[in-house]
């Protein structure tokens, strides 16, 4: 039985809209209603399945978050890229805070707390499927923990906590800022990537946009929206960070849905007009990295 939220997550007010009408593309084939507050305009899936059965929709070989060992050929692009991103991540990570404790929440198999800890960090990490935290263990020798409320961490310990493509996920969006903010040191920095909603190629593939992963994917930011939820938990946005290789991949995965194929030239094409297209007085780009700080700007 599906949960029914009467009021945003993110202002707490209202009322709520029905925004658009998506389909579960990837797995389940179910369709779901994204509404939009009226007040501050965020967007998030309502209703939605609740926290005790939203890892069905999770249930798939497919799901690349966690494919180590597929080899396609988008698969072994996928990695090729992966091992870029990780990178820039922690050179993301190391313009901010130069050393110190690091938490990553859904860390996955643990390969960007690896490359953090070769950069003198002490690392821990948070990840609720099994399988890619006991690989993140065993494999990468990352001290990781399932879920955040029950990691017994210590207040003020972390300079930098991160969350990749993790935020939309989390069915408790306040605990999960506040805790942050209690997790991080002063003058700490939390660093939060997200797809942008608002985006040329969101707007451009409307119900196929890959990026909507609905079920898994609850909320559906904008650079507005991050903003009033920063505010109202006592964030700071200190820099925002386009993620340029996204609107890549999610156009790929966007023309898959739509047109049942994968089509490369089509990705090329609208994957560079969607990050023309920000930096021409678009919205944005399809994905951006947020950086905050607790309270008022440390840096």
């Amino acid at each position: 039985m599906k949960e029914k939220l009467t009021r945003c997550p993110v202002c707490e007010k209202g009322p709520l809209s029905d925004f658009l009408e998506v389909k579960d593309h990837f797995l389940s084939k179910e369709n779901f209603i994204i509404q939009s507050c009226d007040t501050c305009g965020f967007r998030f899936v309502n209703p939605r399945p609740p926290a005790d059965e939203i890892g069905a929709y999770y249930q798939s070989d497919e799901y690349i978050s966690h494919g180590v060992v597929k080899q396609d050929l988008i698969s072994k692009i996928y990695r090729k890229v992966r091992v870029f991103s990780i990178r820039n991540k922690f050179n993301i990570v190391r313009s901010l805070v130069p050393s110190g404790n690091i938490l990553d929440i859904g860390c996955g198999t643990g390969e960007f707390l690896a490359c953090c800890r070769t950069g003198n960090f002490k690392v821990q990490g948070i990840e609720p499927s099994e399988k890619a935290r006991e690989f993140a263990i065993s494999v990468n020798g990352i001290s990781v923990s399932e879920k955040l409320d029950g990691a017994m961490l210590k207040p003020g310990t972390f300079t930098c906590i991160t969350m990749w493509h993790v935020l939309e996920h989390v069915h408790e969006l306040d605990l999960t800022m506040d805790t942050i903010k209690s997790l991080l040191a002063p003058g700490g920095v939390f660093i939060v990537a997200v797809p942008n909603s608002n985006s040329w190629d969101a707007s451009r593939y409307k119900g196929f946009w890959a990026a909507y992963d609905v079920p898994r994917h609850l909320y559906h930011f904008t650079n507005e929206t991050m903003r009033v939820l920063a505010n109202r938990k006592g964030f700071t946005i200190l820099k925002t960070i386009p993620q340029k290789l996204d609107a890549y991949y999610v156009t790929m995965l966007s023309e898959k849905y739509l047109a049942g194929r994968t089509n490369y030239v089509k990705m090329m094409i609208y994957g560079f007009w969607s990050n023309f297209k920000a930096k021409t007085g678009g919205k944005g780009h399809s994905s951006i990295i947020f950086v905050l700080s607790p309270g008022k700007p440390q840096f």
